[in-house]
């Protein structure tokens, strides 16, 4: 089990995460690679104090692009999408 304040690094705010969570009760948030979906729902809990449903996550291989001085691998990422019960909501802005 990591420390939940290293499992979640920061919310991604998009229009499309932005609906989720106005519509859907549905969070957004750039996670460590190696934390499992248990990590991150009591990651999510522990800070927030909502009630986790359900986890959803992705990882995002980082690109090959080609700069000035050469190809330069991106990082690869990990995005959770965390439903949260009925009724609770993250403030995050």
């Amino acid at each position: 089990m990591m420390e939940s304040t290293h499992v979640i690094r920061r919310p991604i705010l998009t229009e499309k995460s932005t609906f989720g969570m106005n519509e859907q009760a549905r969070y957004a948030f750039e996670v460590d690679r190696r934390a499992t979906k248990d990590d991150v729902k009591a990651a999510v809990e522990r800070i927030y104090g909502v009630k986790v449903i359900g986890v959803a996550t992705q990882v995002r291989k980082g690109k090959l692009r080609r700069l000035r001085y050469g190809w330069v691998q991106e990082r690869t990422s990990k995005k959770a999408v965390v439903r949260l019960k009925e009724g609770d909501v993250i403030e995050l802005f």
